[in-house]
């Protein structure tokens, strides 16, 4: 679930490239303009509490007056016809403070059952900016991820590129233990006696991966098995990347490598010198059966891996 809505942030990110300034990533801008969203919710927030604070006392006394003016209205009601004996006259004017008592005490009623229906609204303001706000920063925490997914996809990317520029001249390594230790002609004179990457019983089958320009071998066998280095040289790159998902690339000099992808684990790391047969990783499953992906490359360009293998 949650790749899947970091591949929906992402393609939102991307969809808007061709709007966005050049002077400016898109993924930049859309932060930006989520950050302002979020700071006016916060500014919102802040004046809508400053608000309720400042609507408590102003309920209270409009409290406060309803109530007496309530406590003066019962008097002058109970005091009923009192004023009779005193002639027309002063019942009248009983009768007229009487009315405006009433009235009085309906306007303060009044006022306090509006401040507090304010009250209300702003209550229901102060919920709507917190809904609002969680779900902007879940959107900001997606964008966050999916950023820096993209900066890490990058990272990896220009690391797999550059491990294919690391060798410098003819390979110095000794192989140890296997076929590759014979002759002295390094890498090249190996052609047709590699090691095979995994030991023992494997079916192999011809294959290919996004990205690469030519073809690798698939090595069905069971998962967890052990992945060895066909040959000695030093790791150029340890990390998943792409539909290779985890991949080493060992570096064996005068420009040759070779590509062991689809791990379950990597026991290596980037600039290990290791020997031929050495162990690199065990064999992985990402969905489509336990194997190895294996490629030898010279420069940047994929050869055919069967030769070199003596298949």
């Amino acid at each position: 679930m949650r790749r899947a809505v970091l591949a929906v942030v992402v393609g939102m990110m991307v969809a808007g490239a061709s709007h966005a300034s050049p002077s400016k990533p898109t993924g930049a801008l859309a932060l930006a303009a989520l950050d302002r969203r979020i700071a006016d919710l916060d500014s919102e927030d802040e004046a809508t509490r400053k608000e309720i604070a400042d609507l408590g006392p102003r309920i209270a006394q409009a409290h406060a007056r309803a109530l007496g003016r309530g406590r003066a209205y019962y008097k002058l009601t109970r005091a009923g016809m009192l004023p009779v004996g005193s002639g027309f006259d002063s019942l009248v004017s009983h009768a007229m403070r009487v009315e405006r008592a009433r009235r009085t005490l309906d306007r303060d009623l009044g006022e306090e059952s509006q401040l507090r229906a304010h009250g209300a609204e702003l209550a229901k303001s102060l919920e709507r900016v917190a809904r609002d706000r969680d779900s902007l920063a879940s959107q900001r925490t997606a964008m966050d991820a999916a950023r820096i997914a993209m900066d890490e996809e990058s990272r990896r990317k220009q690391a797999f590129d550059k491990a294919f520029d690391s060798s410098q001249g003819t390979s110095d390594y000794v192989a140890v233990g296997g076929p590759s230790d014979e002759g002295h002609g390094g890498f090249a004179a190996s052609h047709g006696k590699l090691l095979m990457p995994i030991a023992g019983r494997t079916e192999v089958r011809a294959a290919k991966r996004d990205g690469a320009d030519g073809p690798g071998l698939e090595m069905l066998c069971a998962e967890g098995s052990v992945v060895r280095a066909v040959y000695a040289g030093h790791v150029a790159f340890a990390d998943r990347y792409g539909a290779y998902g985890r991949i080493v690339i060992v570096d064996h000099g005068d420009h040759f490598y070779t590509v062991s992808g689809n791990l379950g684990a990597i026991e290596v790391h980037v600039g290990q010198e290791i020997s031929a047969g050495e162990r690199l990783g065990t064999v992985g499953n990402d969905g489509d059966g336990a194997m190895l992906y294996f490629e030898v490359r010279h420069g940047s360009q994929t050869v055919l891996p069967g030769p070199w293998l003596g298949l």
